[in-house]
């Protein structure tokens, strides 16, 4: 260890200045950094699930929408409403990536001729709305609201809300840059009637989203990233009291991010609202390495001894504790690899790799700038022995004497509160992944309080021959789905499917909204219907080529994935009861499938963390009676916040999953740099009484001070839009201050009762 320390003081001025220089040189790639916001990053190439709703696409076509929704308190039905419905529809038609468009004014309405009642007329609904007269658009409004077919979809009950859907082209919002471009049409289409009549527009569907993904992403990163580094600088300031300090800690961080960015790039990944956040997880990682290589140099420093052999001192004492910590912190992240959900691996993978290069950068550029620099520190006569450092005798004093007190209110506290992991629920659903006040939440929000449920199930349902779907039995069993779907769940606002259509035509021609008895005069209402359309309003979308396949659209209204899963599964429970089958799809159904990754990734990612980080300590320590206490105290801070999120019906999100396995990499630091200061006491000789005194001079300070900025850092989260942001800046943060309770408290305390003999411990 002397001569690697030599080297890095003989060599100082070259590793001062080329790490900086690599770094710049890197840097440059930067240029290329890009955003990712489609729902397909959610998803492996090889998911079924993704497989699944492509197949589904391949048959039906693309079901993502981009609506536009307003409301008039004087209704719908006046001339103006009317006249900016008829407008953005037609706008929207010929805007680019659209295929279709949907909204009240061109409604295909199926009714009687008056002059000839035995022919069917289909038309728009509405055709020319500054020509009608109060009276007829009143008479509109009452035919309206007894059409099954757009109340609660394309108008309210009230008739006072409307939304116009626009149909993209395939694939169309697979790409981001479509999005934008196509959220950027909309607005200007809705501009001018937001200007003349004063409507508020709500926009919601798939580009919606994907925009709304990638800005807060680009918001989080461009926020949070230069805030956590400022509070950083401050706290550190606050401290060392050294801006030479300050300074070191926060170069180490910032050379870090931005190699494992430039790394990103090349590798040819793009940001995602998860990996947006690499910089601040780095500034928590390379700050704890830091901090506790600058806090023993300045502790070396203060008992007299000199630059270099103040650097040498706490290169030695930090050496194997702050490589262990990388070591686990690494294996913390990286456990997140394991995950089905794309971000999160990108995530786990990249920070990982960050973990270990600021363990390098830490070991190499802070013993150089300390040889460069040589920060004036003065001696000081009260620390030079830590046996006697009021602190540190009062502490171990404290936990002596109350022992098994200690022991015995955290165990009852730990289970009271641990208990509240089986309350716990988790939720995958985008849309609550954005806060309240949110745009795109409030749209949501608003289409569900005054229209339709903003969340849609595709269901396929199999008649199991071709041309089944024209089966009067198979359409009675369609409309007995209808019937008990809507009395089993509150949740769902609106069904629809060519089964409407086929009971509007036989009421217009048999005046009964009933299925007919003839499957001939089925098909002929189908293809009367078909032929009547106007191009792109065709009903190949509501069936596949060989009319065995029905597609059934539910809309509902936003609830968390459990109800999602409860739902789906019973409407194939329902379909398999039958003569027939059904499987569920849509985007609402893949992300509510994916909660079963964000709770495999909360499960398997912590243990795979707690095995690998056990393997290890059992290889350094060799001494498998110490396992407990490494592991216990790091699993403890988050069975505790779980359970205190359960006890308040808070759910798991993605934020929770990933911030599971973080905390294992980065609480069990701070038992690390205590149990390897305790060994080490106890090793040479000292009593209980002086190892824990050894250990609060030489690790207790260092582990407080590194929990403050690390949460404090973690916390700037709580300011995001993006909730599992929010919510593991929220769990992070607690966490790792009751671990550091709990490694500074209870796990002394243990020691105290069990490790009262040399031998019973460390033998």
């Amino acid at each position: 260890m002397e001569k690697f320390v030599n080297k890095i003081i003989k060599f100082r001025w070259a590793i001062a200045i080329i790490i900086p220089l690599i770094t710049v040189m890197m840097a440059s790639s930067l240029k290329n950094l890009e955003f990712e916001g489609s729902y397909r990053i959610w998803f492996g190439k090889e998911s079924k699930i993704l497989k699944d709703y492509d197949n589904f696409r391949a048959i039906f076509g693309n079901d993502d929408t981009v609506t536009i929704m307003f409301t008039n308190d004087d209704g719908i039905f006046t001339k103006e409403a009317l006249t900016s419905i008829d407008n953005i529809t037609k706008k929207l038609w010929q805007t680019e990536y659209i295929a279709r468009v949907d909204s009240i004014t061109n409604y295909q309405y199926v009714h009687a001729d008056e002059e000839y009642p035995d022919e069917v007329v289909i038309e728009n609904f509405i055709e020319d709305p500054q020509s009608y007269t109060k009276e007829e658009l009143e008479e509109k409004r009452s035919i309206a609201l007894k059409e099954d077919i757009i109340v609660g979809k394309l108008i309210s009950k009230d008739a006072k809300t409307t939304m116009i859907a626009g149909r993209m082209t395939p694939k169309a919002g697979d790409d981001p840059e479509v999005s934008f471009k196509l959220r950027d049409s909309v607005l200007k289409i809705i501009a001018p009637q937001e200007k003349k009549n004063g409507y508020k527009f709500f926009l919601g569907g798939g580009p919606i989203i994907n925009t709304s993904f990638i800005e807060i992403a680009q918001h989080d990163g461009g926020v949070f990233t230069p805030a956590v580094i400022v509070v950083a600088m401050i706290l550190l300031l606050l401290i060392f009291r050294k801006f030479s300090s300050m300074l070191i800690s926060i170069i180490v961080v910032i050379f870090t991010f931005l190699i494992v960015l430039c790394i990103q790039v090349l590798l040819g990944f793009k940001l995602n609202n998860f990996t947006a956040n690499i910089p601040v997880f780095v500034v928590a990682i390379g700050i704890a390495d830091a901090m506790h290589l600058l806090w023993i140099y300045t502790m070396a420093r203060k008992k007299g001894m000199d630059n270099y052999e103040s650097i040498h001192y706490s290169v030695k004492k930090n050496f194997l504790a702050i490589f262990l910590t990388s070591i686990t912190t690494s294996i913390g992240f990286a456990s997140l690899g394991i995950s089905a959900v794309v971000p999160i691996q990108t995530l786990g993978i990249a920070t990982a790799s960050a973990a270990l290069l600021a363990f390098v950068l830490t070991i190499l550029f802070v013993p150089a700038m300390l040889a460069i620099l040589n920060p004036n520190i003065k001696a000081d006569e009260k620390i030079q022995e830590h046996n006697n450092h009021p602190v540190a005798v009062w502490y171990t004093h404290f936990l002596s004497k109350n022992a098994k007190v200690i022991l015995t209110l955290s165990t009852l506290l730990f289970l009271g509160l641990g208990a509240g992991i089986f309350q716990a629920n988790v939720d995958s659903n985008v849309v609550k992944y954005f806060s309240e006040d949110f745009p795109f939440r409030v749209s949501i929000n608003e289409m569900q309080d005054k229209l339709t449920g903003p969340m849609s199930y595709e269901i396929v349902v199999d008649s199991k021959v071709n041309d089944g779907i024209k089966d009067p039995l198979f359409l009675k069993t369609v409309e007995n789905f209808y019937t008990e779907f809507y009395a089993e769940f509150d949740d769902v606002r609106h069904i629809h499917s060519l089964l409407d259509i086929v009971k509007v035509f036989n009421n217009v021609m048999d005046g009964s909204k009933t299925i007919p008895q003839s499957k001939e005069l089925v098909a002929q209402y189908l293809l009367l219907y078909s032929l009547s359309l106007p191009q792109g309003m065709e009903i190949n979308d509501k069936m596949d080529i060989n009319e065995r396949l029905l597609r059934v659209t539910a809309s509902l209204n936003l609830v968390d994935t459990s109800k999602d899963l409860k739902m789906i599964n019973w409407i194939e429970d329902w379909w398999s009861k039958t003569l027939y089958s059904a499987t569920v799809n849509g985007q609402t159904v893949m992300f509510a499938h994916m909660q079963h990754d964000v709770t495999d990734t909360l499960i398997q990612s912590i243990t795979l963390a707690v095995v690998l980080i056990s393997i290890i300590m059992l290889l350094i320590f060799r001494n498998w009676r110490m396992l407990p206490l490494f592991i216990v105290p790091n699993i403890l801070p988050i069975a505790l916040v779980v359970g205190v999120m359960g006890w308040l019906h808070i759910d798991i999100d993605m934020g929770v999953a990933i911030a599971g396995a973080i905390i294992i990499g980065v609480a069990v630091d701070d038992t690390i740099h205590f149990m390897v200061k305790y060994i080490e006491a106890r090793k040479r000789g000292d009593s209980l009484e002086d190892a824990m005194k050894y250990v609060m001079s030489y690790a207790g300070s260092a582990i407080i001070f590194t929990t403050i900025v690390l949460s404090i850092a973690f916390l700037v989260f709580i300011f995001s839009d993006f909730n599992p942001n929010y919510h593991f800046g929220v769990v992070t943060a607690s966490a790792l201050i009751i671990a550091v309770i709990v490694d500074l408290v209870a796990l002394p305390a243990l020691l105290i009762i069990i490790d009262n003999k040399e031998e019973s411990l460390l033998k």
